[in-house]
């Protein structure tokens, strides 16, 4: 097997790679085996020429694979791919069957390796199953009805159920885990595609069937998942720093039940503000974590394809070339950083509020990525110095006083305005009429022009704007095509870290293993789902199989 690097063509059907390669390189399509994309990139530096760049994989005789590599210095013999292996099972008994608290991607994993490894692990998720939290969720865009156990935070799935399903991630993979991620994603329903996109996602469409049948894959190897029951309390074991159990409340009978176990994941989320006030209280270690906040801001998609491929891009690659993304990073002149976070190219802004009283806003896409909107979150970093306090949560407190200002200012809707009124710190009759007529089908919930400019305290108001010009002169028209503004951004990352040490305890309670993005050790699904693997390996690697 030989792999060919930086393959280039025209814009081409994924089909028709097979044809393109075997002209280039004068070989009958017949004499290749097993082509496989292992990464696919889009190259628009040169527009109105578009470029597909592909590294690949492929079998041929040996006389001509060995001819090949001789001549092209982009064509290697293959190394062998770093394949995941789960580590080999401890030999302490474990007395009671691990728990999982919460079940979105750390979560998910953390039991899906639990249970293949035969710990029949007991999950716990305060929110509904994947198909009814989609209409308890459909139910609050259309009516504005809350429900602050089920919503686009908390459920099946996590909060990146309604996201994108975006599958970027910047962790190294020298164990195979990331492989590992994206083939169980394919193996339970998602397209082949995010094997080899450079930017892969599955889609909210997609991934809420994904999602069902990976927790259908747990039940089936012995798992439990109890949904609408969430983290109460811990119990510790007398006179000791040890987990003995937790307790369990039944968020729609109040009903309160202990779960004795030596093993809990805690995956709960980085808006299980609650949860974070328990266990606070608990005594367990918690520290402040930097985060970022912002406001989501939407363009036409069209434009968005027009900035990135060329004016004329329909006309030259028609239904070839997705739609278009951007990533863009700043520094503002007071030093803070401002960047593009969760770009959703063909998505929607949603209503992403927890919370009673408070909003919050995130992006949303579909598969196919064809609302003809692209939003992205635009945010400034922020770190402890702007909480003015040494309180563990207080970058929690933090966001849920702006969420509260974003819940006033919208009269209990997602409050918007076009950037030039957000620059002028206004809000008007006519750009309301504007915004009503071009933007209705651009947002999930209610919303409602106000002069959001209030909202931020200045020198995070000052670096915004900042950067956004910044991104004009990247982008032409990032400013100048008056895009809308929606508030607020605030669930970036967790505001706090959970301490665990080498062997993925928390640092003064074993037993209890923060992982995901809640505890503050990842920054999105694929991140999140390698962390929940790690915390799971490591009570694999500790303690006998139940099923041993």
């Amino acid at each position: 097997m030989i792999q060919i690097n930086q393959f280039k063509t025209s814009p081409i059907k994924d089909e028709e790679l097979l044809s393109a390669v075997s002209k280039h390189f004068h070989v009958n399509a017949e004499e290749i085996s097993d082509l496989r994309i292992v990464k696919k990139s889009i190259d628009a530096r040169k527009k109105p020429e578009i470029i597909f760049s592909y590294t690949l994989q492929l079998c041929m005789a040996e006389t001509t694979e060995k001819s090949l590599v001789k001549k092209n210095k982009n064509i290697t013999l293959c190394d062998k791919q770093v394949s995941y292996r789960m580590p080999k099972c401890g030999e302490h008994i474990l007395p009671h069957r691990p728990v999982v608290a919460g079940f979105g991607p750390a979560g998910i994993f953390a039991a899906y390796l639990l249970a293949k490894a035969g710990f029949c692990p007991i999950v716990i998720e305060r929110g509904e199953d994947v198909y009814t939290r989609k209409e308890t969720v459909e139910e609050f865009w259309q009516k504005g009805l809350l429900n602050t156990e089920s919503n686009v935070q908390f459920g099946e799935g996590g909060a990146g159920t309604f996201s994108d399903g975006k599958l970027n991630t910047g962790v190294k993979d020298k164990y195979g885990r990331n492989r590992f991620v994206l083939e169980t994603f394919v193996e339970f329903g998602a397209y082949e595609n995010i094997l080899y996109d450079s930017k892969p996602h599955i889609g909210t469409d997609v991934l809420c069937d994904v999602i069902y049948r990976m927790r259908e894959s747990i039940l089936k190897m012995g798992g439990t998942v109890l949904f609408s029951n969430k983290l109460e309390s811990l119990i510790m074991k007398p006179d000791t720093k040890e987990l003995a159990g937790i307790q369990v409340r039944n968020v729609i009978t109040d009903e309160i039940f202990q779960l004795d176990t030596e093993c809990c994941i805690l995956a709960i989320g980085h808006s299980a503000r609650d949860t974070f006030e328990v266990l606070y209280e608990t005594g367990l270690t918690i520290e402040q974590k930097s985060f970022a906040v912002g406001l989501r801001v939407i363009h036409k998609q069209k434009w968005m394809n027009q900035c990135q491929y060329g004016v004329n891009y329909e006309a030259h690659y028609p239904e070839i070339l997705p739609s278009a993304s951007y990533k863009l990073t700043a520094r503002a002149k007071n030093g803070r950083g401002v960047y593009s976070f969760c770009m959703c190219p063909g998505g929607y802004v949603v209503n992403a509020s927890s919370e009673q009283g408070m909003c919050a806003v995130n992006g949303m896409s579909n598969v196919k990525r064809d609302s003809g909107y692209a939003n992205s979150a635009i945010v400034v970093s922020v770190s402890p110095k702007d909480y003015n306090s040494e309180h563990p949560l207080a970058g929690m407190y933090f966001q849920r006083n702006l969420e509260k200002k974003a819940f006033q200012l919208g009269n209990g809707n997602i409050p918007v305005c076009l950037f030039t009124d957000f620059k002028a710190e206004t809000s008007d009759q006519i750009s309301a009429i504007q915004i009503t007529n071009e933007y209705k089908d651009a947002v999930k919930g209610a919303f409602e022009p106000a002069n959001i400019s209030s909202l931020f305290p200045e020198e995070i108001k000052d670096a915004f704007l900042d950067g956004m010009e910044q991104f004009e002169s990247c982008m032409s028209g990032f400013t100048s095509k008056n895009p809308l503004l929606c508030a607020i951004e605030s669930r970036t990352s967790s505001p706090i870290k959970i301490l665990r040490d080498e062997s993925f305890n928390s640092v003064n309670i074993k037993g209890l293993y923060p992982c995901g993005e809640g505890a503050g050790y990842a920054g999105g699904i694929m991140s999140a789902a390698m962390d929940g693997m790690k915390v799971a390996e490591g009570i694999i690697s500790c303690y006998a199989s139940l099923k041993t």
